[in-house]
């Protein structure tokens, strides 16, 4: 028995309109004798309005009621969707997480899923031909409803993907694949055919909003393809997949920014050992996410620590770093969320050298200051001021040459 799991955002379930393109979508494997499960989010719009009525009842809403409440949208989803087939001679059903089970973390918001049991899902797809089943929830070891945050679904997908051993995970969304970049400020950026999982983790990480991350590391860790396509057209989309030599062939892949930073400099700290610890253990107590960090060279026992955090963790984190100031030694507590991160990736940049050259000789000539530089074994990340990010995109997209597909040359 050959499965295919395919999952559909809000936008693709919106209206019964959306949902008969779906339809369509879902007939196709179903003519080639396949067994399907459809992963659906809630309708689009729906999750934030059941948001803004948990907080108009509770100032503070319990967390745990919170999951309760917004997993009902992927209910109203999937029972319709259910309907819609059997109006149309197809065996369906629709499951909510539980039913199954998908278990999860008791993380309230963000829960984590640790495991599926696929046996009843195996069973049931011997009586039916199409499983409807609710992304973005799961369950705890206590019974409750958890959420898996913001693109949860994705997860819920690639994750019941690897259960089931599907032949593969299809993403449907409203665009119609990976791009080298973004195209609403690129009009270069190409559709790429394939991308190695290392990379759109990567992309993913950077604020590319065509994946949920978890859904990637589920991916690579139970080497699931995935194909990330649009609902609304049948051109094919981009495979995320493992790499290979013709991947690493290609220096650079794509382009990724990521606008929602902040810089953070405590200047003059003591320069001795236990210094970032205290500095770094607290931020990390808080759940926040610490991401480039550069230490001046020693003067006179003191030194420079500048890092960056995600803009809305700014405020949080100086509230932190007030409370150590005399045990650091801190002469001043500086911050810019003027800035923005612009990242160089490719997993050829394993085997090729100069990629870095080449990033900051195109910026040098458009003038476009490098504040702060972080690199990895596939990314280069430069900090700039942000209203350069449109900029820096379209120069390093054009210095790569990234509008042709070299895997086709």
């Amino acid at each position: 028995m050959s499965i295919v799991v395919q999952k559909y955002g809000g936008t693709s379930v919106r209206n019964l309109e959306c949902q008969k393109q779906v339809l369509a979508k879902v007939k196709r494997p179903l003519q080639d004798g396949d067994k399907v499960v459809v992963v659906l989010s809630a309708m689009s719009g729906e999750t934030n309005r059941l948001i803004a009525l948990g907080k108009e009842w509770s100032a503070n809403p319990d967390l745990a009621e919170m999951d309760s409440l917004v997993s009902t949208g992927e209910q109203v989803s999937v029972a319709l969707f259910a309907m819609l087939l059997l109006s149309h001679g197809i065996r369906a059903r629709s499951l909510l997480a539980h039913q199954i089970p998908i278990h999860t973390s008791s993380a309230y918001g963000k829960a984590r899923i640790t495991q599926i049991d696929s046996t009843k899902l195996k069973a049931l797809l011997e009586d039916y031909d199409v499983l409807v089943v609710a992304g973005f929830q799961g369950i705890d070891a206590d019974g409750r409803v958890t959420t898996l945050g913001r693109g949860g679904s994705d997860t819920s997908g690639v994750a019941l993907a690897a259960a089931l051993q599907a032949a593969v995970c299809e993403i449907y969304t409203d665009v119609p694949g990976v791009f080298t970049t973004d195209p609403n400020i690129c009009s270069k950026a190409r559709k790429m055919d394939r991308i190695a999982y290392d990379e759109m983790l990567e992309m993913a990480s950077m604020g590319a909003k065509v994946l949920q991350i978890r859904s990637v590391e589920f991916a690579k860790k139970y080497n699931v393809a995935v194909h990330v396509r649009s609902t609304f057209s049948d051109e094919p989309g981009t495979i995320v997949t493992k790499e290979d030599k013709r991947m690493e062939a290609v220096l650079v892949s794509g382009i990724a920014y990521d606008k929602d930073q902040a810089r953070i400099t405590l200047t003059r700290v003591h320069d001795r050992p236990g210094v970032s610890a205290a500095i770094f253990g607290p931020i990390a107590a808080k759940k926040i996410l610490v991401d480039m960090i550069v230490q001046n060279p020693s003067k006179d026992g003191h030194t420079d620590i500048t890092f960056t955090v995600p803009r809305i963790d700014v405020e949080p984190t100086l509230k932190i770093l007030e409370g150590l100031k005399l045990e650091l030694g801190c002469e001043d507590i500086l911050h810019d969320a003027a800035v923005a991160k612009i990242s160089v990736i490719g997993v050829g940049m394993r085997n090729h050298s100069g990629v870095a050259s080449i990033a900051f000789q195109a910026l040098s000539k458009e003038n476009i200051n490098i504040k702060m530089i972080s690199t990895s074994e596939i990314k280069i990340t430069c900090l700039i001021e942000e209203k350069y990010t449109e900029l820096a995109v379209r120069t390093l997209h054009d210095a790569f040459g990234l509008e042709k597909d070299s895997l086709k040359a």
